[in-house]
């Protein structure tokens, strides 16, 4: 009880004339109701942050201010959109890839995207067995090119121009054109007119 009393009358001092600031305006009184620790400390850290933001950008002038930012990206789109521009692999000038690198990139895309319809060895599940010497669309590397980049929705293939750049169409091209003749087992049954490459 006397723990209870001793808190009450702590607080009705706290409450009395300590808490008046002694500023008085029209008989207003001002109150004298510091800022919490957690929003002072906060204040702190920002004016520390204002600081070293200054002396890196504006003195020392090791990072790019926000204008200088913006002009570095949009001359890097400018480049980008330009390598776009001149970038014109189509199914009328792709050549076969035959180095590793290249071929085993084309094994990459084909297992992520063309295995499901094709199987593993190309030898033909929904798809088209892509092992025989037998095309529906024609069996050279601008053919091969051209239905992967342009699909065949009629038959469940979908366009792979806006999921693959020309450069990856090319790789898995020069890599299904390698499939000929591998003469897997379990073979799909010929599809379309026989190429003889």
């Amino acid at each position: 009880m006397e723990t209870k009393e001793k808190h009450d009358l702590e607080k009705d001092e706290l409450t009395g004339d300590d808490l008046i600031s002694g500023h008085d305006y029209d008989g207003i009184k001002e109150l004298n109701n510091p800022m919490p620790k957690w929003w002072l400390w906060l204040f702190y850290i920002t004016i520390v942050f204002a600081i070293v933001y200054f002396v890196r950008y504006h003195v020392m002038h090791t990072g790019a201010l926000q204008d200088e930012e913006y002009e570095n990206e949009m001359a890097e789109a400018a480049r980008e959109l330009n390598s776009l521009k001149t970038q014109t692999l189509d199914e009328t000038n792709v050549v076969l890839l035959e180095d590793a690198a290249n071929l085993a990139a084309g094994k990459e895309i084909y297992d992520k995207n063309c295995l499901v319809c094709h199987l593993s060895k190309g030898e033909g599940l929904v798809g088209p067995n892509l092992t025989d010497e037998y095309y529906i669309h024609g069996g050279s590397i601008g053919d091969i090119f051209k239905i992967i980049k342009i699909g065949n929705p009629s038959m469940g293939m979908i366009s792979w121009k806006d999921q693959l750049s020309p450069l990856q169409i090319q790789q898995v091209s020069s890599f299904i054109y390698k499939m000929d003749g591998t003469n897997p087992p379990n073979q799909k049954e010929a599809q379309g007119e026989r190429y003889v490459r």
